[in-house]
Order: structure tokens, then sequence, then C-alpha cells
């Protein structure tokens, strides 16, 4: 009787492995909406020496500069506080909302909800005006007035002061140092236009000191090269069709910003805030962000979808992520471009993202036999398939993907290791193949001829009283006589190979 085990008759020792070796590659460009001027872009056009001017005809096409009238803005410092410190370096005056005066020494002063100051009670709000020096307001210095009142939520401190006295605060603070003049130049007519087109003039405030309007310092901002910049654009807005258009602005594009609708969808487009090419925003070190390997395992953590199989994104008319349709154990599901990026954190909406898949090997193969790695490739050039060995990883095929992206590549099965895909710098998920000795069994009469292909050390083992104990080992080769009985062979493996255990086979007494 001859037996030849089959993989599928062994019982296996495998460790555990990955569901597949799949891995998404997001790849993008930019900081922020993308509406509007990108400000490193805005900054690589001044260092190519053009104007401000020309840097915002750029930007907002079909607009033109005019003049507005001075006017005071009103920013929120505080809110939500049970007291506010107020304080100046010279005498101030403090103006209750009945028209009482009270002077005040060159200190600080606590306001809190019974509005004392100086044994007087005060009707709120109350207003602060400077004398020789600036305010202060939690120690940090204000230009122009600060104006508290309670709220329900608690004390609320609005810094009252002229649009280009507030600019002097916000143009540093939105550019960095050592940037060209005329960058903050057009840095500062932006910024004017912004203000103006989103005061509030029903409200307590206009303006927030952070992103949600513009950053703002205060005197601790201010920079004289950012206040010449303010200056020497004294009043100059942004124009279309007589109006001061809202001029969004941002960091870095990657090369083309995007329209307002594209960004925000329910916001109607007009002809000044469109897709614009962006040449010379390759200065910004978010011009190009570094790869990211994400498995599906990440995936779906930050999506809230599961066992994600497929990743692919849809592009608006900016060339930016509208949104990225996710397969998931239940079919497609569309997950929002700006929820994506919320999602991992990302500079933009402006990303791609390919894919890596190496598809699960069969769990074991026969030793010497020849076995075909299948997976796909998306949104990338030739990949490499990479094997593990003793000194890493090394590189044994480059793979080239048929026109849907699938592939085929047959190896050989010398020992059991992992294959994965590779791509630059990025590797997917490895896999396992796990290899089985080859073994040729026989029993000829009272002989047992055993062959194990590797050579590895193997166990002859007898069944006895429903148990089956070894009578023999030997390495690679067996052939002996035994006396009747049923008979197995334990190959029992090793670093590199798969444990096994033939079916038993029977050896009978010699002829007579």
């Amino acid at each position: 009787m001859r037996v030849w085990v089959a993989a599928a008759l062994f019982a296996l020792v495998l460790p555990a492995t990955a569901s597949a070796g799949t891995v998404f590659l997001l790849d993008g460009r930019g900081w922020g909406h993308g509406v509007g001027m990108s400000q490193w872009g805005a900054e690589g056009y001044a260092r190519h020496g053009f104007g401000y001017r020309q840097i915002l005809a750029h930007y907002y096409p079909t607009t033109h500069i005019a003049l507005a009238p001075p006017r005071d803005v009103r920013v929120l410092l505080e809110q939500g506080r049970d007291a506010v410190r107020v304080g100046s370096a010279a005498p101030f005056l403090v103006v209750d909302a009945v028209g009482r005066k009270v002077h005040l020494p060159a200190r600080s002063v606590v306001v809190d909800r019974r509005f004392v100051l100086r044994h007087r009670h005060l009707r709120q709000p109350l207003r602060f005006e400077p004398g020789a020096q600036p305010l202060q307001v939690d120690f940090a210095g204000y230009r122009g007035d600060v104006v508290v009142k309670a709220k329900p939520g608690g004390l609320m401190a609005v810094n009252v002061l002229p649009l280009d006295r507030y600019l002097r605060g916000v143009v540093p603070w939105e550019v960095p140092e050592g940037w060209h003049g005329e960058t903050y130049r057009a840095q500062a007519v932006a910024a004017r236009s912004y203000t103006l087109a989103t005061l509030h003039p029903g409200e307590d405030f206009d303006l927030y000191p952070d992103e949600r309007s513009q950053m703002y310092g205060g005197i601790r901002a201010e920079r004289t090269e950012t206040n010449l910049a303010v200056g020497s654009t004294a009043g100059q807005v942004l124009v279309w069709r007589d109006r001061i258009i809202t001029a969004y602005y941002f960091s870095t594009s990657g090369g083309r910003t995007s329209s307002v609708h594209d960004a925000w969808p329910r916001m109607a487009q007009v002809p000044y805030l469109v897709s614009v090419a962006d040449p010379y925003d390759y200065l910004s070190p978010h011009h190009v962000w570094p790869t990211r390997a994400l498995t599906p395992a990440q995936v779906a953590g930050a999506l809230h979808v599961s066992e994600v199989r497929d990743l692919r994104v849809l592009r608006n008319s900016s060339g930016r992520a509208r949104a990225v349709l996710v397969l998931g154990a239940h079919g497609w599901r569309r997950v929002g471009g700006a929820a994506v990026r919320s999602a991992f954190h990302l500079g933009s909406t402006d990303f791609q993202i390919a894919a890596l898949a190496l598809d699960d090997p069969p769990a074991a193969v026969l030793y010497a036999s020849r076995v075909q790695l299948h997976g796909f490739l998306r949104g990338l050039g030739r990949a490499r398939l990479q094997l593990l060995t003793d000194q890493g990883w090394q590189t044994i095929r480059h793979v080239r993907p048929s026109a849907d992206g699938r592939f085929a590549l047959t190896v050989r099965a010398v020992r059991s290791t992992r294959f994965r895909l590779a791509y630059n710098g990025v590797a997917g998920t490895p896999v396992q193949l796990g290899v089985a000795p080859r073994v040729d069994l026989r029993a000829e009469g009272p002989k047992l001829r055993v062959s194990v292909s590797p050579r590895l050390p193997l166990q002859v083992q007898r069944l006895t009283a429903k148990r089956w104990r070894p009578v023999a080992r030997s390495n690679g080769v067996f052939d002996r006589n035994l006396r009747p009985g049923s008979y197995r062979v334990a190959v029992l493996g090793g670093p590199g190979y798969v444990a096994a255990v033939t079916h038993p086979v029977s050896v009978r007494r010699p002829a007579a």
C-alpha cells in the first residue's frame, strides 16, 4: 500500500494569520479649506516678483480694490468667566451703562458679577477706556477699549478698536516672520475685506480671536513689517459689484485652490471664489504630505464601517475629494470628503487613496509545489512582491497588474514564510504561506518504506490499545521490517515547515 500525503489531510499547526494582506495608501496635499488666497502660494508669487495687487487679482478674479471708510470692530476676548481682570500701566477710565465715570489708577482691577469698583456699584455693561498706556486683559495688551458685560453663562470681555489697529494684531499671526512685504500687503487687504464682510452689528461682538474668524493677538502679536503693510494699504478692500467680498484665505493649496461651492456645497458659487492654479505653492511644507499606510481595521475604526474591503474617492470639480465610497460587510457606503478629512486628521480634502492587496494563499501547500499568489493594485505604478528571509524582507518579483488591477504570481513553495506587497517605502500586511513536507509512505508486506522531502525528522507510530505510540525515529528516510499492525508517520516539521501526520497503512505478515 502506498500513500501520498496531501495538504488537505494534514493535522496542521499554523500561526494566526491576517485575513488579507491589504493596505490603503493615503496621499494628499495642502492645508486648509482651499478657498480664496493660498498664503504660501501668495508668498511664492511675491518671491517671483508679483505685487500684492497682482496676487489678489489672481486669487480673487473679477474683483477690484476700493477704499472703505474707517470704523471700529468688536473682538471677543473672554466669555463664560466668573471674573475678568482689566488693567493698564497708566491711569485709565471706566464708564458704566448710565454714563457714570470712575477714574482708576495704574494697576489691575477685577470685575465680577457684582460690578463693584472702588466701592461703587456700577451698571453693566462697563466700558474701560485707556489713558496714556493701552489696556490689558488678563495681562495681555490690547489697543482700543474693553467692554465687560454679563451674560447667562458668565462675563464677556470685548475689545472695541479701529479696524486697522485690529489688523495689526491679525496679520502677524496669520503669516510667518520673514515673508515678503508684498505678501503682507496682500494679507492685510484680504483680512480687512474678510473682517468688514463678516461683521455682526446685531450681536454682542463681531469677531472671534481665533480660527473661527481670524487669529488675533493684540499688541503682543504686532511686528514692524506687518504694521507697515497694514498702514501702506490703509482702507483698501476687495470689491465685487460694489460689495466687499468675504475674502477667504488659508495656508496651502497643494497646487490648486478650491471653488467655494466645492468646499461648502450649501454656499452659492461666486466668480471670485473659483478654483485657480497655484503654481508657487510648492514652497509650503504642507504642499505634499508623506504617504500614510492604513490597514482595513484602521479605516473601519475611523469611519465606523465593519469589514472594510475597498475605498474609492469621488472628486468634485476642483479635483478634491467630494466623498469616499467604502465597501464594507453590508455593501458600499458613502462618507463625505470633509468627514474623512476629520476622521484621519488630514490637512485638506485634496487626497487620494490607492490600494495594495495580497490575498491569503492556501493554508498549507506541499513542499516544492507551485503556488499562485493573487491580489490587486489600484492607483499605483509597479509594486514589489517581497519574501521574508533570514536576512529580512527581500524583493523577489515586480508586480505588473492587468487593466483591472488584478495580478497573479507563481512562486515555488520551499519553506513556510510570509509574503507582502511593497510600494516605495510602504508595505502591506504580510500573509502567511505554510509549507508541509512531501511524504511518500509505502507498506510492502512486512516492510515500511518512508521518504520525506525535504529531509526532516520523522516518527513512526503504531496503533496500540487505541493509542498511537512511537516505535521508531529517523531523519528523512525509513526502510525496515516491522511486526504486523497499523502504522502512520508523523513529521514534526520545524521553523520552516508545517507538522504533518499521514493516514495509517497496514503492515502484514510475510507470505508463507
